[in-house]
């Protein structure tokens, strides 16, 4: 009884008696083309650095400033249509990049068939799964689960009026980021990646890539985070590299997975073959820490859900209303089931019966902890690497224990990873997404329908970007390492057969489980020595700028404004990097010459470019009210 009475007494910033313009004609063209957009950017950018970002709130401000300015249109409900089908499109972007390029790495035939079918099956169960849940979990518990990305996204769409001057912040990043891709990757006037040795320390290597979006990336997760990843790049790079090479180097015998003896091979060569194997082994054991540490939180989660099914048994219902009206039963249960049987039977994948249930099983327990959990702690802090780890262990073993071993059963278990690693991607965004809706007084079942749509604007065209960018860059090159998925390669080779060097694999595992103790997020310090070094340092830098723009602050709500115009820009800045990333991967493609190296060789240029950006991120976030202004 106290449930419903808190629940009566939260009025939506548009009540139910009110209707205004939501999923529109208009809506959902812009929906679209912003889901596929910051889907193609969140995958260049899942393939760079293994980790992605919250495309809400930019799609929100996006679609703020197209509405009115172009179409004088002021629904609130409209343009939170919008950013839940954006939101669609980045996480269908995050699940693909974090699994499917291990199909790459094995060299198998990849079509866009298959790629499509996985996300689009994965995606439409990320939504089923959770529209049962979303009374539970947004409505009964909105006093205590915050769900920080949605509520954010909804004060910023309730504060619409400063749509104009917040779209400026990003537009002015987007050009920026833009700009400096393709002067550096598109027309190679100057180099993109500055590296240095340190003097009497053989193959001990620092660099930095200097590229917006890793800039803003670290903007946007801070100088902690950045500085966890930073530091398991240095402990690669000034540690491990040059620990091998000294011990080695006098070895003539090559050492597996090496062709040629240590002492033939620089920094670069080090860490292809010995650095990433300890890496992955470190991000392996750091994705299942981090489930072991929400253990816990996942059997409360699943514990408090029992409990609400059986509250709501035997209950009255009431009439419904527009902002409680969920998509009906019956087709969430028959698109499940009718899900389920076509991945166990389409002629497309071999993942079988067994894949089928497994997907189904673990689909609804994880996804109903995804949703759960990314209520607490946000959609970037959930544990999505952990549970597909998870997935793809047991299922691996269960295909081994029934024979279904070698490179088919590699590639059917890599299939059901895929589908889990999305499904829980979106259910952790539209869960985000539904707690906007709650808050601004969306109606539930069409926002449902719109992340539907996204789901599937996205998919239709994530394929194509992933093979043009494994044309153009090479999926697992230091240019495109792709983290998440090389690990998932690595974990099913070892389990059905694989010929791996197991005692890297097992010092990297060490290292994460000895890094636990020092209180630091291990999978962030694993990513870290599994990427090259001149991937964080960048990322620090940004971390960096947001520590001095925090810090200079005099007030907890100027820290906020100032952090508000930063992410902006930053997030401005990771787009626009990023699509032209995808638009010079499409020119390769196609066949337009690319020079191989830069006109100017000078790593001072670079550098300085890079200062620029990094001076310009703080200004806008510390001086920028004037580009803030109506």
């Amino acid at each position: 009884m106290s449930d419903n009475s808190k629940q009566t007494k939260f009025v939506p910033y548009v009540p139910s008696s009110k209707s205004l313009p939501e999923m529109t004609i208009t809506a959902i063209i812009l929906g679209i083309i912003l889901a596929i957009v910051f889907g193609a950017a969140n995958a260049y950018l899942g393939l760079r650095i293994g980790l992605t970002v919250s495309a809400s709130i930019p799609a929100a401000v996006i679609s703020m400033a197209i509405l009115r300015g172009l179409f004088r249109r002021n629904s609130i409900l409209e343009n939170n249509i919008v950013q839940t089908m954006t939101t669609a499109g980045e996480a269908v972007g995050a699940g693909a990049v974090f699994t499917i390029p291990a199909l790459f790495l094995w060299d198998v035939p990849v079509s866009q068939g298959l790629i499509i079918f996985i996300v689009l099956t994965g995606g439409f169960l990320g939504v089923f799964m959770m529209v049962p849940l979303r009374h539970l979990l947004i409505v009964r518990e909105h006093e205590t689960l915050p769900y920080p990305e949605g509520t954010a996204c909804a004060e910023v769409l309730k504060s619409g009026e400063e749509g104009g001057s917040n779209a400026k912040l990003i537009g002015i990043g987007l050009l920026v980021g833009a700009l400096v891709k393709t002067l550096g990757d598109g027309f190679k006037l100057f180099k993109t990646e500055v590296e240095t040795g340190i003097a009497n320390f053989k193959n001990a290597v620092v660099g930095l890539d200097t590229l917006p979006a890793l800039l803003g990336v670290g903007y946007i997760i801070g100088p902690r985070v950045a500085g966890e990843m930073l530091g398991g790049g240095l402990l690669a790079w000034i540690v491990l590299v040059p620990t091998i090479s000294f011990f080695g180097a006098a070895n003539g015998t090559p050492i597996f997975p090496a062709d040629v003896p240590i002492g033939e091979l620089d920094a670069w060569g080090i860490w292809d073959n010995y650095i990433r194997y300890i890496g992955a082994g470190a991000v392996a054991v750091g994705g299942l820490i981090t489930l072991v540490k929400t253990l816990p939180t996942l059997f409360n989660s699943a514990a408090a859900t029992l409990r609400g099914v059986r509250a709501n048994k035997g209950q009255m219902k009431p009439a419904p209303i527009r902002t409680e009206m969920d998509m009906p039963t019956k087709y969430v249960v028959i698109g499940t089931l009718v899900t389920i049987l076509i991945i166990a039977f389409a002629p497309i994948t071999d993942v079988g019966l067994i894949g089928a249930i497994a997907i189904a099983i673990f689909g609804f327990l994880f996804v109903s902890v995804a949703s759960r959990i990314v209520g607490i702690v946000g959609s970037s802090s959930s544990p999505v690497s952990g549970m597909t780890i998870a997935t793809l262990l047991i299922v691996t073993l269960v295909y081994k224990a029934t024979g279904f071993t070698g490179m088919e059963g590699m590639v059917a278990a890599l299939t059901v990873a895929a589908i889990i690693c999305t499904a829980l991607a979106v259910a952790g965004d539209v869960s985000q997404d539904l707690k906007t809706g709650y808050i601004v007084g969306g109606t539930p079942w069409k926002q449902q329908v719109a992340m539907m749509i996204g789901v599937v604007a996205s998919g239709l065209v994530i394929g194509f970007i992933l093979i043009l960018m494994d044309n153009a860059y090479t999926m697992g090159s230091a240019d495109l390492p792709a983290p998440k998925a090389a690990l998932m390669k690595i974990l099913a080779e070892g389990v059905l057969g694989g010929d791996l060097p197991w005692n890297l694999i097992f010092i990297g595992a060490a290292i994460a489980a000895t890094l636990e103790f020092f209180g630091l997020n291990t999978l962030v310090v694993a990513v870290g020595i599994y990427l090259p070094v001149h991937v964080s340092s960048p990322i620090m830098i940004g971390g960096f700028v947001r520590y001095f723009v925090d810090r200079s602050a005099k007030s907890a709500e100027e820290r906020k404004e100032r952090a508000d115009r930063g992410t902006l820009y930053a997030s401005g800045l990771i787009a626009g990097e990023s699509l032209v990333g995808v638009i010079i991967a499409i020119m390769i493609y196609f066949g337009v010459n690319i020079r191989d190296t830069a006109i100017s060789p000078s790593n001072l240029i670079p550098f300085l470019i890079f200062l620029a950006l990094a001076g310009t991120l703080w200004y806008i976030s510390v001086r920028g009210k004037k580009l803030h202004a109506k």
